[in-house]
């Protein structure tokens, strides 16, 4: 990035003209259109015309002069912005004062200020001739071999020295003052190394010397050095395809290493852990069998206690199954005889039972017969309760009973069952009977 920016003619030239300048512009074309119409017209009119051009070349000279200041003015404004970031540092072509501005607006009179403007934050430089391996600008390893680097720079300004740099340092500060610093210490540094150490073994320490180196360069000039990061390492094709192998047999070979080294432990972790379950088991069969030798001493010892309650409790039991066995016999003999007294009761209540139903039977049948005496009387002495008893069984089947009473007062079904004739008869007979 640049460190001082200036404004070009051509930006100068191309750059939009304000209103004010167009309308100077066309009252001048106006003006010098009337005047060539009045000389057009004729000759004789040339000393009225130089009386009109006397009079008005004071006010045209003075808009001339107006136009050509406003334009100035325009262009070139005299007050100017610091831009955000920047510092800008203006020196007196007179008296080569310099004057330092980091933010607000300055005076700016073109002629008699010049104008540097630094950056005041951190910039970043990428050389791109550097990077690739067959670019303009290849760098050499101590085998001779060119390959590219993928470089960044991050730079800043000392803020304490800029008015001693704006005198001392060129305009584009990346391209002449960097860049051949860069080039000076990159070419040295990158030409003691293989091609392998830059690559990947030591390409920190590569970083921190070109850092180092390049500080120390860069800091008379007022630029400090911030760091220096290494990207990509471009190398040719074919190299490439090698180192590519070369890394690959290296990574074969460290791995396999690795791969041996860490079966050699797991050897050495299985015999540790089989010597560790070795004496784990005979620590572990040891108290199994100091165990059982104290539960053997206990139990001997509960045996002298335990037998002579054993006998206790066969004593105990074998007189409690004396006393359930007396205790049941005498249960059953009770049993029998409460039975015995409940069958004999039942034979009792049986009997009387049976006396008493012989006894009912008896006297319903004697009120039967008294019962059918009485009723034979009745019906003797009263005929037509047999047709009350008849009608009283058939009410349920035969509803209304439509009959001539009998002439000789018999029974009145002997109509309905076609026998009426042979009951009179009868009847007749009865009474020359009785009579």
């Amino acid at each position: 990035m640049a460190a001082m920016h200036r404004p070009t003619p051509n930006a100068v030239r191309n750059a939009p003209e304000p209103l004010m300048l167009q309308r100077l512009k066309t009252l001048a074309a106006a003006a010098r259109q009337a005047l060539a119409r009045r000389g057009a017209h004729s000759l004789a009119a040339a000393p009225a015309a130089g009386r009109t051009l006397r009079r008005l070349l004071p006010p045209l000279l003075l808009l001339g002069a107006a136009t050509a200041g406003g334009y100035v003015l325009l262009t070139h404004p005299p007050l100017q912005a610091v831009p955000h970031g920047m510092a800008a540092l203006r020196t007196n072509q007179f008296s080569g004062s310099t004057s330092e501005f980091r933010s607000g607006s300055y005076l700016m009179i073109p002629g008699l200020h010049e104008l540097r403007l630094f950056p005041l934050r951190d910039q970043s430089y990428h050389p791109t001739q550097l990077a690739r391996a067959d670019g303009p600008a290849p760098l050499q390893s101590v085998e001779g071999l060119s390959l590219g680097l993928d470089l960044t720079l991050r730079w800043s300004l000392d803020e304490r020295r800029l008015p001693e740099l704006a005198r001392r340092l060129p305009d584009a500060l990346e391209a002449d003052v960097i860049a051949p610093a860069l080039q000076a210490v990159v070419y040295k540094q990158i030409a003691r190394h293989t091609v392998r150490e830059i690559f990947s073994s030591q390409r920190a320490e590569i970083a921190a010397a070109l850092e180092t180196e390049l500080r120390a360069r860069l800091a008379p000039d007022g630029i400090l050095l911030k760091g220096v990061q290494i990207g990509s390492v471009d190398l040719p094709a074919d190299y490439r395809k090698g180192m590519d192998r070369l890394l690959s047999d290296s990574l074969a070979s460290e791995r396999m290493r690795y791969t041996l080294e860490i079966a050699d432990k797991r050897v050495k972790e299985t015999e540790l852990q089989a010597a560790a379950d070795k004496v784990r088991r005979e620590t572990a069969a040891e108290a199994a069998g100091r165990e059982q030798i104290i539960a053997a001493k206990a139990q001997e010892e509960a045996m002298k206690h335990v037998l002579p309650f054993k006998q206790q409790q066969i004593a105990q039991r074998s007189l409690e199954a004396e006393a359930d066995n007396a205790a049941r016999i005498k249960q059953a003999e009770g049993a029998a005889k409460a039975r015995r007294i409940e069958v004999e009761a039942e034979a009792a209540a049986r009997e009387r039972l049976a006396d008493a139903e012989a006894y009912r039977v008896a006297q319903l049948g004697r009120a039967q017969a008294e019962q059918m005496a009485r009723e034979g009387e009745l019906i003797t002495r009263h005929p037509l309760l047999v047709q009350k008893a008849m009608a009283d069984k058939l009410s349920d089947k035969v509803q209304v009973i439509i009959a001539p009473p009998p002439a000789a007062g018999g029974f009145i079904g002997n109509a309905l069952l076609g026998a009426a004739k042979p009951a009179a008869a009868a009847a007749t007979s009865d009474a020359d009977a009785k009579e």
